[in-house]
């Protein structure tokens, strides 16, 4: 009865798929095939015990080999100290934006510690892409609901992920403040809960939205729900996060012992105050190793931005030399940078380090693992999931990089005190992109930022 069972299976699936050309179902035959390929012979019978007593198969995976053979000192690195914390949220891109100009803010008024209030841009950037997000229900209201970009935007409405372009949109509009003027709240730190429902909400105003446009309202009136759902949305916002202030006054200690304060400051004054001249679009740009694309190439992310005037994801295609030359260059000079990589790939967390080589899975499975970068990105297996700053570079006798450092944004108890150190060889396989000075690129980098970018939808596979 059970061979009868598996035949009748396996035909009726061959008849399914054109008589079996294009698939081939499971058949006892081919079970049976797939059971003698595992040979439980002894070193076999001892992984399998190891594994099925113990969950945790990349503690069994570690390469011995690799541990003590890289050390935490480099060559060159950026004035930097201290580590902040983002808690459970995702706004990784907005601490490394900040954490870039850090730095800069301790040397200007003197002092040995200091953070931005990420709470207060937060609550902005979730605002503003809650309008812009409306606005896209406004602009499709008409179009059918299984259409690829409804379905992307219902899917999320608003998240707090993001990268470089979004903190400059949100930071030169309502500008920054310290930490102290706006603390972070429960919901800052930990943002599940407090998005689900902004999401909930701003899928009710969407589906009435698109529910009076096929009545034929009009775009007034439209609009007119819109905000009547952003009004929930802040509601839900300022009651989780409190309201930012539209003026402060911060008191600080400098170096000497001072007390100093800045009196009745404004969110925008503040920021062009701590912004280095220049920190714009029109000098920095986003330079990416995205092996699937042509390299020399500008690229533009559709409609990928927090503020509707804001400006969207453009990022320029390098080769991996092109951009360890400029970031080997930013370093020298004393410049952080912005990056963002596939943080959890081959990284010892308990030491902070990151090596193509850390695990060694297939030696422990026996099955193997390995792919391209470019396979790896086409199979979705890996993409940017973490923005860190870099900040440091060891080189060997001749200026070659050997390693690299972030300054992470998890706390000065992760990693390595804060920081991950990685291989060049990791750097290779697993960093995505930098926001770097234009300067600091070759020749034929900048020729290709005077092309027009080719466009990109925001369900692209790298986003």
């Amino acid at each position: 009865m059970k061979r009868i069972l598996f035949e009748s299976l396996a035909v009726a699936a061959l008849l399914l798929c054109g008589g079996g050309l294009f698939a081939q179902a499971l058949g006892e035959k081919e079970l049976s095939a797939i059971k003698k390929s595992f040979v439980p012979d002894a070193s076999t019978r001892a992984i399998q015990n190891v594994l099925t007593t113990d969950a945790n198969i990349r503690a069994q995976a570690l390469n011995r080999e690799k541990q003590g053979k890289i050390d935490h000192y480099f060559k060159y690195r950026v004035d930097v100290k201290g580590i902040t914390d983002q808690k459970r949220s995702g706004r990784c891109w907005m601490f490394t934006s900040m954490n870039v100009l850090r730095p800069g803010v301790m040397a200007k008024y003197k002092i040995e510690e200091f953070d931005f209030s990420h709470n207060y841009l937060y609550f902005y950037d979730i605002i503003e892409k809650s309008n812009l997000f409306l606005e896209n229900i406004i602009r499709t209201a008409k179009t059918d609901a299984d259409d690829r970009e409804v379905v992307r935007l219902f899917t999320s409405p608003v998240d707090d992920g993001g990268v470089w372009n979004l903190y400059f949109n949100i930071a030169s509009k309502y500008g920054v403040v310290p930490a102290s003027v706006m603390p972070e709240t429960e919901h800052s730190n930990n943002t599940a809960q407090m998005l689900g429902l902004v999401n909930e909400s701003l899928r009710r105003t969407a589906m009435e939205i698109r529910g009076m446009a096929g009545k034929g309202g009009k775009t007034s009136a439209l609009r007119e729900r819109k905000m009547a759902g952003l009004n929930d949305v802040y509601r839900i916002l300022a009651l989780c996060l409190g309201e930012p202030p539209a003026s402060f006054t911060w008191r600080y200690k400098d170096t000497d012992g001072n007390i100093r304060e800045l009196k009745d400051y404004t969110p925008l004054r503040f920021y062009a105050e701590i912004t280095p001249e220049g920190y714009t679009p029109d000098n920095y740009i986003m330079i990416m190793n995205d092996p699937t694309r042509a390299y020399y190439k500008v690229y533009e992310i559709q409609n990928y931005r927090n503020s509707y005037e804001g400006i969207n994801w453009i990022y320029l295609n390098l080769p991996d030399a092109d951009i360890k030359a400029a970031a080997l260059a930013s370093i020298k000079n004393n410049e952080a940078m912005y990056a963002s990589c596939d943080v959890g790939k081959q990284f010892d967390s308990k030491q902070g380090i990151s090596d193509p080589e850390m695990y060694d899975y297939e030696s422990l499975l026996g099955v193997k693992l390995d792919m391209s970068k470019a396979d790896r990105i086409l199979s979705r297996q890996s993409g940017s999931s973490h923005a860190m700053t870099l900040v440091a570079c060891d080189v060997d006798e001749n200026e070659v990089p050997q390693k690299w450092e972030f300054e992470n944004s998890w706390g000065a108890d992760a990693g390595h005190k804060g920081y991950i150190t990685f291989t060049d060889a990791w750097f290779s396989e697993y960093m995505f992109r930098l926001v770097i000075r234009k300067a600091y690129l070759g020749e034929r980098a900048l020729e290709a930022l005077e092309t027009k970018p080719v466009q990109l939808p925001m369900w692209d596979y790298m986003f």
